[in-house]
């Protein structure tokens, strides 16, 4: 089931994004920033135990970023993370969001679902604000995507 985030998911949100983390495959979140960001988020569950996140951060009139979509690697190939792409895609649209964007290694999923890379200077200046506190600053080197929606 996809639901919208709490804050008692947010430990298990940080364990998962860790897992991907440590793998290089996604940046670090804090804890402390995950509760700063406790309503952007949505969960795909199972009772109580969180299997997958992602989280939809609004940061301009028009544009949101998708961003922490992971799934635990033994539920992976489920198609859960397309369904929290979609429920995600789906709150921004009630927002009337117009873009969405995203920062991720892996395009390939990405491009599944309607987002095309592009380069990293057709983004708003404000959301850069997180990457100066993001250990691979200045030197990113993840891939920008954006969907019109």
């Amino acid at each position: 089931m996809i639901r919208k985030a709490t804050v008692a998911d947010m430990k298990q949100i940080h364990r998962i994004l860790q897992i991907f983390s440590a793998q290089g495959t996604l940046l670090p979140r804090s804890l402390m920033a995950l509760y700063d960001h406790v309503r952007d988020f949505c969960v795909y569950a199972e009772g109580e135990d969180v299997i997958g996140c992602c989280g939809l951060q609004i940061c301009w009139e028009d544009m949101a970023e998708i961003r922490s979509l992971a799934v635990k690697p033994e539920h992976q190939h489920k198609k859960i993370g397309s369904h929290l792409l979609e429920f995600s895609m789906e709150e921004a649209l009630k927002f009337k969001i117009k873009k969405l964007f995203t920062l991720t290694y892996v395009p390939q999923f990405f491009e599944l679902h309607g987002f095309a890379v592009v380069d990293k200077s057709e983004l708003p200046q404000k959301i850069w604000a997180d990457c100066i506190n993001c250990v691979k600053f200045p030197d990113c080197d993840e891939i920008a995507m954006l969907r019109h929606i």
